[in-house]
């Protein structure tokens, strides 16, 4: 009743009446073991890979492909939560979605040399 109140056409508290539903209550102690110890966990995600050229107007100057890699995470959600407060690191593991990504096997097999460049600011183009 504390957290769903009552029913509001029957006036009754919520009642699922199935056997595995809410079968009981605890606390849940949540300290990571993990942390403190070098270990990097991993957390897992599905991901896509979009490629989008800007909108453009008579005075642009973006002539950019803008790549959008999207993580969706799976698992590790605590872990994630965890590292973030204590300023620690995890690891991803990241499943591409090839068949649901705007891009071409090609762009899919560039992402990792890409991925270990060093970052560039806005406005500063690589040498070819």
């Amino acid at each position: 009743m504390a957290t769903w109140g009552p029913d509001q056409f029957w006036g009754l508290p919520e009642h699922p009446r199935t056997p595995y539903y809410r079968t009981f209550e605890t606390v849940i102690d949540e300290t990571v073991e993990w942390m403190g110890q070098g270990v990097v966990p991993t957390a897992v995600a599905v991901s896509t890979l979009d490629l989008c050229q800007p909108a453009l107007s008579l005075r642009a100057t973006d002539e950019y492909e803008h790549w959008g890699l999207t993580h969706f995470l799976l698992d590790g959600h605590h872990k994630l939560e965890a590292a973030a407060s204590a300023g620690g690191t995890v690891q991803l593991l990241s499943l591409l979605a090839l068949d649901e990504s705007l891009s071409s096997l090609d762009d899919h097999r560039r992402l990792g040399a890409l991925r270990s460049q060093s970052s560039l600011s806005r406005g500063v183009r690589p040498p070819h």
